[in-house]
């Protein structure tokens, strides 16, 4: 690290950007676009992220430590309000500030948290996401106006994630806005997260996709082994649930919807690491254990 540092130019940027937001406004969609690697999970749902993710950006002349949260919530169990802690330490470490909204939220939507972006030092990016679902710029221009009202000090990018509109823009102003200093992570770093993280999260994303109502949110993914061989991942992780009928559902007659998680889990871990998967799925049933603060310790929420 020290070698790489000797030979990087003397105005050398790096900066901590911070992305927050309420739920499913697309803050992890926006990430990936911006980190150009798919380091968080996607699905239509709210509460898909529940971790502080880290996507690192790297060229000769700067590094841009990404970092996506939980959307912002009034939490109704432990877990929650672990999600939401991730949310507000967000405010306190970043260089740059991005809060994410869309075209159809409310700008007083959960009003205090919004009150302590208002508050920041550090430059605030508004990214106004989903533009594409407007009818026309007249739309565009009432949404600017009354978010100028309610952030007066931020800068406005109106984009759309999906569409990949205007992030480019977004992504050279963070430039422009990064403080010199040397990078924090190696210059070869992807991200802060362990590669069974992934593995876990690309589980989960899997029960977001294939399961309803309450089940993707009574569920934790724990991988309990990853080897890593020359040809090959050999992976061995357990679902935890809440619940035994939760678990039935899960696994699904004969097994069938345990058995297409794993297929699709599988395909999406080989692309992710470019090698042959062999993957074990199994599930567990841990009870209430969003409430739990030793599990809640385990599974890495808290510490």
């Amino acid at each position: 690290m020290e070698e790489d540092i000797k030979v990087l130019p003397e105005n050398h940027k790096a900066g901590f950007v911070n992305i927050v937001g309420n739920p499913n406004v697309g803050k992890s969609t926006l990430m990936n676009d911006l980190v150009g690697e798919r380091v968080s999970i996607i699905t239509s749902k709210a509460q898909t992220t529940r971790h502080r993710i880290i996507g690192i950006v790297n060229t000769p002349e700067y590094q841009i430590v990404f970092s996506d949260t939980p959307g912002v919530l009034k939490p109704k169990y432990k877990l929650q309000e672990s999600m939401l802690g991730f949310s507000e330490g967000a405010l306190t470490d970043a260089d740059i500030l991005l809060y994410v909204t869309d075209v159809v939220e409310d700008p007083e939507k959960n009003k205090e948290f919004l009150d302590k972006v208002a508050k920041e030092e550090v430059p605030v990016l508004l990214v106004i996401n989903k533009i594409d679902l407007l009818k026309n710029d007249a739309e565009l221009q009432e949404l600017v106006d009354r978010w100028h009202a309610r952030l007066p000090k931020a800068e406005i990018f109106p984009t759309s994630a999906t569409e990949n509109f205007n992030v480019a823009n977004l992504k050279n102003r963070i430039i422009e806005l990064l403080p010199v200093s040397p990078p924090f992570f190696g210059k070869d770093a992807l991200t802060d997260k362990p590669a069974r993280f992934f593995v876990t999260e690309i589980i989960r994303e899997k029960l977001l996709l294939n399961y309803e109502k309450e089940i993707p949110y009574s569920s934790e993914v724990i991988v309990e082994k990853f080897e890593d061989k020359e040809g090959s991942i050999h992976i061995m992780s357990v679902i935890y649930v809440e619940r035994d009928t939760q678990k039935g559902i899960i696994i699904g007659k004969g097994g069938d919807k345990i058995k297409k998680v794993g297929i699709e889990a599988r395909q999406d871990i080989e692309r992710f690491f470019g090698k042959r998967v062999y993957l074990e799925i199994f599930v567990k049933v841990e009870k209430d254990w969003r409430n739990r603060e030793n599990k809640l310790k385990a599974f890495g929420y808290l510490e």
